[in-house]
C-alpha cells in the first residue's frame, strides 16, 4: 500500500485500510472525515501529523519502520499511544472476542464440539495480556518519570526504573488460537459466529504485532538509554 503523505485524504486511507479505524480512535479522529486530507484533520484535531503519519505507516506497511523518525519523539508521546493501546484492548477487542466466542458455544452448543476446550485455551491468553498490560502500565510509569527527571536534571534516589515484562508471546498465542480454529475445529457450530470470532482474533494479533515492534524495537531501546543515563548520574553522584 502506498506510504501516507499529509494530502492524503483520509476517508480513501480507511477504505482501502480498514483496520487503522481503532489506531484513529486513539488519536481522537472518528469516521465522517470527509475529503479532509491527513494535515487537515490533524490542525482540526490538534495532533502531531508526523507522528499520527508514522504510526499510521508503521501499522499499516511491514516493511516500514522509520526507526530514527520514531526515536526522534519523546518516550513519553510512544509510551502514551501504546497506553491508550493496551486500554483498547481490555476495553474493545479481548471483551469483542469474548462475546462472539459465548454467542458461538451458546447457539452452537457443547455436545459434538471442543469449542469448551477452544475457549479455556482463549481465557488462558485473556489472563495472560492482563498480566503483560498491567506490567506495561508499571513500566509506561517509569519511562514517563524518568524522562521528567532527566529533563530536570536529576533523579530521586527513592525512584527505581521499571523494566519492561519480558514475555513477548502474545502475538504468538493469537497466532496459535486462530490456527486452533482453522485446524482443529470438531463438530457442528454456527458458522457466521465462528468467522466474526476469527476475524476478531486476526484483528487482534495484527494490532499486537505491529504495535510490539514499536514498542520493543523503540520504546524499549529507549527506556534502557535513559535508565543507563540515570544509572550514570547516580554512580557520578549527581
Amino acid at each position: 500500500m502506498p506510504l501516507v503523505t499529509p494530502d492524503t485524504i483520509l476517508s480513501d486511507l480507511i477504505a482501502g485500510e480498514p483496520s487503522i479505524i481503532p489506531v484513529l480512535n486513539r488519536f481522537g479522529i472518528y469516521l465522517g472525515c470527509s475529503d479532509y486530507t491527513v494535515r487537515a484533520i490533524c490542525l482540526r484535531h490538534n495532533i502531531d501529523e508526523v507522528f499520527l503519519i508514522t504510526i499510521l505507516n508503521t501499522f499499516i506497511n511491514d516493511e516500514y519502520f522509520p526507526e530514527s523518525r520514531l526515536k526522534s519523539f519523546c518516550a513519553s508521546t510512544i509510551s502514551g499511544y501504546l497506553r491508550q493501546t493496551n486500554d483498547d484492548y481490555l476495553r474493545i477487542s479481548l471483551p469483542n472476542i469474548e462475546r462472539h466466542f459465548k454467542s458461538l458455544i451458546s447457539l452452537s452448543g457443547t455436545q459434538d464440539n471442543n469449542l469448551s476446550i477452544i475457549y479455556d485455551f482463549f481465557r488462558g491468553l485473556y489472563a495472560d495480556m492482563m498480566v503483560r498490560i498491567k506490567s506495561d502500565g508499571q513500566w509506561f510509569d517509569s519511562i514517563d518519570a524518568m524522562e521528567r527527571d532527566i529533563t530536570a536534571n536529576g533523579w530521586p534516589l527513592s525512584h527505581s526504573a521499571v523494566t519492561a515484562d519480558a514475555d513477548l508471546s502474545i502475538p504468538d498465542k493469537l497466532h496459535d488460537l486462530k490456527n486452533i480454529f482453522i485446524r482443529h475445529l470438531e463438530g457442528r457450530y454456527d458458522a457466521n459466529l465462528c468467522y466474526a470470532v476469527i476475524v476478531s482474533i486476526l484483528a487482534l494479533e495484527k494490532e499486537v504485532r505491529q504495535n510490539d515492534r514499536i514498542r520493543n524495537r523503540i520504546l524499549l531501546p529507549l527506556s534502557e538509554n535513559m535508565r543507563n543515563t540515570i544509572q550514570s548520574q547516580i554512580s557520578a553522584g549527581r
